[in-house]
Formats: structure tokens, sequence, C-alpha cells
């Protein structure tokens, strides 16, 4: 068991994104004592978490379960339990996991995802905070550079396709979306804002366009910080450098908001990775440092390699330890 580092002041560090990264940078943080506030997508709706907001009217629950259980302190049996996904065989419960299902009966006997996640990081001694980033389920939006759309955060990246820009609205089609309570003004208190690691289009920039969130992250006297990954990614980042991928956030934003980007400069080992398990993933994101500085980005460029059972992933320990540097050296 780590031990935990204990500082005098605790910085504040908020995390923004989704997916599988977020999670590995906050496993890290949490055995820092920092004063963590996780920011997580509610646009997903795919798997476990699709079959859920199809039944019923809440924020998918995937993202912000995995969220849980990185900042969770509780016994691995029970951590286990939460994360426990049944067989694709056991029909009625085929691919939904305990903690999905814990989440939707909370939701609905609050009314409300945010409550429910408040009293589950109660419940599973969380350490830190965790909001969606909207109480209500998000649709994710696409416009292609040939002009078309598509609908849907699980179909985005299905159509192989160069992305111009994405967006949200509500499930009821409006475009003008309320953060989660406290989410805006934990953004403005910050010292440090982390984007991802996460996909770009279907995991940062969602909670990025809610226009609230977005102009929090703009107006923010915190040092803004962007973890690129560390390899490109089928039908959203193909062909990207790690410039693209700041370039694409300013677009989104229209203003150059990010302040140091952290870059894996560490080789993948040739045929290191598994096809059949990570298919979504291509190839290693290629370098544009003067781009970068083009951006108006610091970079941070060094090994932040991690490879487990045939995966690519970020080193949550050396990008925290970054991470650190950079808030400790921006306030002292």
């Amino acid at each position: 068991m780590k031990m935990k580092t204990y500082r005098i002041r605790k910085p504040k560090i908020v995390v923004i994104g989704g997916g599988t990264g977020l999670p590995v940078i906050l496993r890290s943080l949490r055995d820092q004592s920092a004063d963590i506030t996780a920011i997580v997508t509610v646009a997903d709706d795919g798997g476990s978490s699709g079959k859920i907001r199809e039944s019923i009217d809440m924020a998918p629950p995937g993202d912000l379960r995995n969220v849980l259980s990185a900042l969770s302190d509780m016994p691995k049996l029970y951590s286990d339990l939460f994360q426990y996904r049944f067989k694709k065989e056991d029909s009625f419960l085929a691919n939904h996991t305990i903690g999905n299902l814990i989440i939707a009966a909370l939701s609905e006997m609050r009314g409300s995802t945010y409550e429910a996640i408040q009293l589950l990081s109660h419940m599973m001694h969380v350490e830190g905070h965790i909001y969606p980033s909207s109480d209500t389920p998000l649709t994710l939006h696409a416009r292609f550079e040939d002009g078309t759309t598509m609908v849907g955060e699980s179909r985005i990246a299905k159509e192989r396709k160069s992305i111009q820009r994405v967006y949200v609205t509500s499930s009821t089609g409006e475009l003008t979306i309320t953060p989660a309570r406290k989410v805006v003004q934990s953004i403005l208190d910050a010292d440090l804002v982390v984007l991802g690691p996460g996909s770009l289009f279907t995991s940062i920039l969602p909670n990025l366009v809610i226009q609230q969130i977005g102009d929090a992250v703009k107006t923010t006297k915190a040092e803004v910080v962007y973890i690129c990954n560390i390899m490109t990614q089928k039908g959203e980042t193909e062909h990207f450098s790690d410039a693209d991928h700041v370039r694409v956030l300013h677009q989104h934003l229209h203003e150059k908001f990010v302040d140091t980007v952290l870059v894996n400069t560490e080789k993948v080992p040739a045929g290191y990775m598994n096809p059949d398990v990570y298919d979504e993933y291509l190839v290693q994101v290629t370098h544009d440092f003067d781009g970068l500085r083009k951006e108006g980005c610091r970079v941070v460029s060094t090994d932040f390699l991690k490879l487990r059972d045939g995966g690519v992933f970020h080193d949550g320990d050396k990008v925290v330890a970054e991470l650190l540097r950079i808030v400790f050296g921006a306030k002292d």
C-alpha cells in the first residue's frame, strides 16, 4: 500500500474528462493529499450506460462509476464488487456492472444523479469531490469536414471521418445546458485545471462545450494543463500530432486557453499492443513542438509511458509528479 504525502497546503486540482484515462490520474493524485475535484462527462450512450439511460432519464453512470472507484479507499473486495460486470451470457443483466445499477437506483431514489454521486462518495469514503458535468443526460453531436453529421457518442468514431466540431444538447434537444452545481465554482477556485487524458472529441470536449464550463476554464486564474494522448484514436484523432489536439481544443472554445501540455516522448515497442483488445488505438501521436508553441503552450516532454497487459497507458505517478511541480511552481 502506498504511503500518502501530506503537505501544509493542499493544492486544489480539478480534473476534467471521462473514459479510462481519467481514473489513472485520479488514483495517483489520491495518494498525494491534494484537494481533488473530478468533473465527469455525461454524454456516454454506449454499453451498460447507454442501456440504462434508455430506460431511465438519468446521466449515464459508467464514467462516474470508474471515478468513484478510483477515488475510493474501499477494501479491494468491495471495489471489485462495485466494478463487477455481469457476463454477456447472463441475458437480463448482460454486460451491466453492479456500480452502474447502484448509481441508477440512487439517481431514481433521489431524483438526481448529482445527489446520487454525492451520497455514494460519502458511503465509499471518496477522497475528493466528484461532479457530473451536468445533472441531465447529454447527447453528443458531431459535424464532419464533409458537411455530414452524426448523433451519439458511441456512433461518431465509427464513421471514420474527420470531425470539424462537436457540441452537446439535452435529451430533448435544447442547446443551452446548465452545469451541475459547484462545477463552475470549483474551476474558478482551482490552483490547477487538468484536461485528460482521454478521447479528445468524446471525453474531454463534451464537458468544455457546455458554455459555462468552457468560459470558466478560459477565465480561471489556475494553470490549465492538457495531458496529450499517447496514441491516435480510430475515428477521432487519426493522423493527429500533439499540436493538432491542442488546436482542436482552442478552436472549439475560440481562444488559446491551454497553458501547458504534457507530451510523452517514450516509444511504444513495435508490435506491443494487443489489437484484439485495444483495436481503437492506431499509432503514436506525432510531435509538433513548433505547432504547440504557436498555440501559446509551454511543453513538458518526457517519459510518461506505462505498458500493461498489451495496452499503452499514462504512468499516473509520473504525470502527477509533474502536475505537482507545475502547481507548486505556479503558486510559490
